[in-house]
């Protein structure tokens, strides 16, 4: 089977959706058709916490209906994964053995769960959390789990490891760096999570690596260096994850830990452009290329990706990337926003109360905000990206947005956003 179309997107998360939606703003008419590995309806990887701690049903996870393809003229093709690449042929190859003609292409393929290479993990049976599907037998496995063991202190191993505390299990998470969440947060803002983990029954092991795993009665025996070691009758690899780019072998298209691209979503292939967790694009705080896979930052790039595409002329360069991350846990809220690595020349502000269980933590660069966190602190991170993004001179603010950032980021929101 081959299909000729003038705009091929391969993916259907947000940045592919953001691309649909911008193509058809200025091309109403031109053959659109979207292919997805995946066999659902879109959905975003955001959820999956959701839907495996029961907080979100199937019906209100889809970022699309099926009707939304219909009313946009998209040949939508759900199962159907890029095997191969042909640029010279400007033609894409399917793993089903089907081929699809295209005049411009947007990689939009995420990404996937980054294995580690543990010796005995391939002969243990253990879950992943980055499909519908992952999340559906994820969810069936907690209710009859009892003594769970998590690889990975991240975003995705924290969410799980809070669901099967809730659902009675015994609960430790094995984090190799010295502290959990340290892509986002400092070790005084981590202490303040870990605790409340603690707090609610589980252990958090930090500063060990696991150097074995094998079957067991129960499940799995996990090895620790130092000679410890854990049963699990349920084990969760959430050790980060990684964009798989084994269809672009042959196709001359750049790419190091994801595919590289240019301000305009460009890789360096004719009709060819890259959007979301599978691109590699300028990081805002320098000229370095950078993997930022968010939520913000995939809707971003697929937007101007698809302006691009389309040829629209009101398409603005890509600004760089900025981490945003919000994480809610136990009842309590954490936002992480921007870089935590205090410039030259920069200013940090800390607010720290222990007994209340708040904290927050500002970076200044000659004025300018340039990171923010907070645990048990409210204020918008979308605001305070904006603010980053846009540069905001907050020289003679700064002491009132540490001290009230959500009332100081609205009034320089009303200011600002008109």
């Amino acid at each position: 089977m081959t299909n000729q179309t003038r705009y091929l997107v391969v993916g259907s998360s947000h940045a592919a959706l953001e691309a649909v939606t911008a193509i058809r703003m200025h091309d109403p008419e031109g053959a659109l058709t979207l292919v997805t590995r995946d066999s659902h309806l879109p959905y975003s990887p955001t959820v999956l916490p959701y839907v495996v701690s029961g907080r979100s049903s199937l019906e209100r996870v889809y970022l699309r209906s099926e009707e939304f393809f219909v009313e946009q003229r998209v040949d939508y093709q759900p199962g159907k994964a890029l095997a191969k690449l042909d640029p010279q042929g400007n033609k894409a190859q399917l793993a089903d053995g089907s081929e699809v003609h295209y005049e411009k292409l947007l990689l939009a393929t995420g990404a996937s769960p980054a294995i580690p290479p543990i010796p005995g993990l391939d002969q243990v049976k253990y879950h992943v959390l980055r499909t519908l599907d992952d999340a559906l037998n994820l969810k069936a496995a907690i209710a009859a789990s009892k003594q769970a063991v998590v690889l990975g202190g991240g975003l995705v191993g924290m969410h799980a490891a809070e669901n099967l505390v809730a659902a009675g299990a015994k609960v430790t998470v094995v984090e190799m760096q010295d502290q959990v969440l340290g892509g986002y947060f400092d070790a005084c803002a981590a202490g303040f999570i870990e605790r409340a983990f603690v707090e609610h029954g589980a252990t958090i092991v930090t500063g060990r690596r696991v150097v074995g795993l094998a079957p067991s009665a129960t499940g799995a025996t996990i090895s620790l260096e130092g000679g410890d070691t854990l049963e699990a009758d349920l084990l969760l690899v959430a050790t980060g994850v990684k964009p798989e780019l084994d269809y672009l072998s042959g196709s001359g298209v750049n790419h190091a830990a994801g595919i590289l691209v240019d301000d305009a979503m460009r890789t360096n292939v004719d009709n060819i452009w890259a959007a979301g967790d599978c691109a590699q694009a300028r990081d805002f705080y320098g000229e370095r290329s950078i993997m930022n896979a968010i939520l913000p930052d995939a809707t971003e790039q697929g937007r101007i990706a698809g302006m691009a595409m389309a040829g629209d002329p009101g398409r603005r360069d890509y600004a760089g990337g900025v981490p945003l991350n919000t994480y809610h846990f136990f009842g309590q809220h954490a936002i992480s926003v921007g870089s935590g690595v205090v410039p030259a020349g920069g200013v940090e502000k800390l607010r720290v109360d222990q007994a209340n269980g708040r904290y927050l933590r500002a970076i200044f660069q000659e004025g300018r905000l340039t990171g923010i966190f907070g645990i048990g602190e409210f204020f918008d991170g979308g605001v305070m990206w904006q603010l980053i993004l846009r540069r905001v001179d907050l020289a003679d603010s700064s002491e009132r947005l540490v001290a009230d950032p959500l009332a100081t980021g609205r009034e320089f929101m009303s200011r600002l956003w008109r």
